[in-house]
Protein backbone atom coordinates (compact mmCIF):
# COMPACT_ATOMS: atom_id res chain seq x y z
CA UNK A 1 0.00 0.00 0.00
CA UNK A 2 2.62 2.50 0.55
CA UNK A 3 3.69 1.88 -3.18
CA UNK A 4 1.03 3.22 -4.09
CA UNK A 5 0.78 6.23 -1.77
CA UNK A 6 4.25 7.42 -2.20
CA UNK A 7 4.70 7.95 -5.91
CA UNK A 8 0.59 9.74 -5.44
CA UNK A 9 2.75 11.89 -2.85
CA UNK A 10 5.78 12.48 -5.33
CA UNK A 11 3.68 13.12 -8.05
CA UNK A 12 1.08 16.01 -6.17
CA UNK A 13 3.86 17.60 -4.73
CA UNK A 14 6.04 17.83 -7.87
CA UNK A 15 3.06 19.45 -9.35
CA UNK A 16 2.77 21.88 -6.62
CA UNK A 17 6.23 23.39 -6.51
CA UNK A 18 6.47 23.39 -10.45
CA UNK A 19 3.07 25.36 -10.48
CA UNK A 20 4.09 27.40 -7.44
CA UNK A 21 7.23 28.55 -8.89
CA UNK A 22 5.99 29.07 -12.26
CA UNK A 23 2.99 31.62 -10.80
CA UNK A 24 5.73 33.38 -8.36
CA UNK A 25 7.72 33.85 -11.41
CA UNK A 26 4.74 35.70 -13.02
CA UNK A 27 3.60 37.47 -10.58
CA UNK A 28 7.14 39.24 -9.87
CA UNK A 29 7.31 40.13 -13.72
CA UNK A 30 3.58 41.39 -13.33
CA UNK A 31 4.42 43.48 -10.14
CA UNK A 32 7.33 45.19 -12.13
CA UNK A 33 5.02 46.93 -14.25
CA UNK A 34 1.90 47.11 -11.76
CA UNK A 35 3.06 47.46 -8.03
CA UNK A 36 -0.28 47.40 -6.49
CA UNK A 37 -1.06 43.80 -8.18
CA UNK A 38 -3.23 42.21 -5.99
CA UNK A 39 -2.86 38.61 -7.68
CA UNK A 40 -3.97 36.08 -10.26
CA UNK A 41 -8.17 35.74 -10.58
CA UNK A 42 -9.61 32.65 -11.91
CA UNK A 43 -12.82 34.76 -13.06
CA UNK A 44 -9.62 36.67 -15.25
CA UNK A 45 -8.65 33.71 -16.64
CA UNK A 46 -11.91 31.78 -17.61
CA UNK A 47 -12.79 34.57 -19.34
CA UNK A 48 -9.62 34.35 -21.56
CA UNK A 49 -10.02 30.66 -21.87
CA UNK A 50 -13.87 30.85 -23.43
CA UNK A 51 -13.62 34.66 -24.83
CA UNK A 52 -13.86 34.22 -28.93
CA UNK A 53 -11.06 35.82 -31.36
CA UNK A 54 -10.11 35.47 -34.80
CA UNK A 55 -7.08 33.06 -34.56
CA UNK A 56 -5.36 30.92 -36.04
CA UNK A 57 -6.08 30.49 -39.70
CA UNK A 58 -8.51 33.36 -39.87
CA UNK A 59 -11.06 30.92 -37.61
CA UNK A 60 -12.96 32.47 -34.68
CA UNK A 61 -11.52 30.16 -31.63
CA UNK A 62 -11.13 30.55 -28.11
CA UNK A 63 -9.06 27.52 -25.37
CA UNK A 64 -11.70 25.88 -25.05
CA UNK A 65 -12.11 25.27 -28.98
CA UNK A 66 -9.50 22.80 -28.12
CA UNK A 67 -9.91 21.85 -24.43
CA UNK A 68 -13.54 22.07 -24.17
CA UNK A 69 -15.11 23.70 -21.52
CA UNK A 70 -15.02 21.06 -18.60
CA UNK A 71 -11.51 20.65 -18.17
CA UNK A 72 -11.69 17.18 -16.45
CA UNK A 73 -12.11 15.45 -19.97
CA UNK A 74 -10.38 15.06 -23.36
CA UNK A 75 -11.46 16.93 -25.84
CA UNK A 76 -10.33 17.38 -30.29
CA UNK A 77 -8.20 19.69 -31.21
CA UNK A 78 -10.70 22.07 -33.64
CA UNK A 79 -7.70 22.50 -36.30
CA UNK A 80 -6.50 18.38 -36.35
CA UNK A 81 -8.76 16.46 -34.61
CA UNK A 82 -6.27 15.16 -32.72
CA UNK A 83 -7.46 13.97 -28.87
CA UNK A 84 -6.25 16.08 -26.32
CA UNK A 85 -6.16 14.77 -23.09
CA UNK A 86 -7.82 16.41 -19.75
CA UNK A 87 -5.99 20.07 -19.39
CA UNK A 88 -6.91 19.86 -15.29
CA UNK A 89 -4.25 18.51 -13.04
CA UNK A 90 -7.11 16.92 -11.30
CA UNK A 91 -8.35 14.57 -13.98
CA UNK A 92 -4.50 14.25 -15.93
CA UNK A 93 -1.52 14.18 -13.06
CA UNK A 94 1.08 15.20 -15.28
CA UNK A 95 -0.73 18.31 -16.51
CA UNK A 96 1.23 21.85 -15.41
CA UNK A 97 4.45 19.40 -13.94
CA UNK A 98 7.25 20.54 -16.71
CA UNK A 99 7.88 24.46 -17.02
CA UNK A 100 9.36 24.20 -20.42
CA UNK A 101 5.98 22.16 -21.61
CA UNK A 102 3.70 25.38 -19.68
CA UNK A 103 6.14 27.80 -21.39
CA UNK A 104 6.31 26.03 -24.91
CA UNK A 105 2.20 25.21 -24.89
CA UNK A 106 1.22 29.11 -23.35
CA UNK A 107 3.56 30.64 -25.90
CA UNK A 108 1.49 28.21 -28.70
CA UNK A 109 -1.92 28.65 -27.74
CA UNK A 110 -1.73 32.34 -26.87
CA UNK A 111 -0.41 32.75 -30.57
CA UNK A 112 -3.37 30.70 -32.13
CA UNK A 113 -6.33 31.83 -30.45
CA UNK A 114 -4.87 35.80 -29.61
CA UNK A 115 -2.33 36.13 -32.18
CA UNK A 116 -0.02 37.05 -29.75
CA UNK A 117 1.96 36.10 -26.80
CA UNK A 118 0.20 36.09 -23.44
CA UNK A 119 1.18 38.84 -20.61
CA UNK A 120 2.22 37.61 -17.29
CA UNK A 121 -1.50 38.72 -15.75
CA UNK A 122 -3.23 36.65 -18.30
CA UNK A 123 -0.92 33.40 -18.04
CA UNK A 124 -1.33 33.59 -14.33
CA UNK A 125 -5.29 34.26 -14.59
CA UNK A 126 -5.34 31.32 -17.10
CA UNK A 127 -3.45 28.47 -14.87
CA UNK A 128 -5.01 29.61 -12.37
CA UNK A 129 -8.47 29.27 -13.70
CA UNK A 130 -7.29 25.63 -15.00
CA UNK A 131 -6.05 25.02 -11.78
CA UNK A 132 -9.36 25.66 -10.26
CA UNK A 133 -10.49 22.71 -12.49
Amino acid sequence: MKRVIIPALLVSFSFASVIEEYLTNLKNEVIKEKPDFKGFDTKRGEEIFTSKHLGKKGKEISCSSCHGIDLTKSHQNFFTAKVIEPLSPKANPQRLTDKKKIDKWLKRNFNDVYKREGTPKEKGDVLSFIMSK
